[in-house]
């Protein structure tokens, strides 16, 4: 039996906010990840000390953009996908809430707590598509 999807009004306009949205989410992570991958030096220069477990640092580059991934699965089709969006927020709140507070104590550079605020804000509009994205109806 096939479920129906009640959208009426503004459930189309939080289908277009959810697929807008995850879409620059998931393009934002992929473009800011992937030259990760060929910078370990210079980071390790850039930001001393030099990272001495590129274990941690290739496995968070990419465990992150396994995460660009489903976002932009939610982008193709946010009602299918909604319960994803949930812990979607977790990922980005992860990273910003650890930059936030290893700033507050002296051991992340601004531009890391910058990262990490965008990282806030999408959290907190994935939160918004969440609640506007109509759920499927049996």
């Amino acid at each position: 039996m096939m479920a129906t999807i009640a959208i009426g009004p503004m459930g189309s306009h939080g289908m277009k906010f959810a697929k807008r949205l995850f879409f620059i989410a998931a393009l934002y992570g992929v473009v800011g990840l992937v030259p990760q991958y060929f910078m370990e030096a210079k980071n390790g220069s850039d930001y001393p000390p030099a990272i001495n477990h590129p274990e941690y640092y290739y496995g968070f580059i990419g465990v992150a953009l396994a995460w660009q991934v489903l976002f932009f699965l939610i982008a193709r089709d946010p009602v299918r996908y909604r319960t994803a969006m949930l812990p979607g927020v977790l990922e980005k709140m992860g990273f910003g809430v650890a930059c936030l507070l290893l700033y507050l104590q002296g051991r992340v550079a601004t531009q890391m707590l910058a990262f990490g605020c965008v990282d806030l804000v999408f959290a907190a509009l994935f939160i918004m598509a969440f609640r506007k994205t109509p759920s499927v109806a049996a």
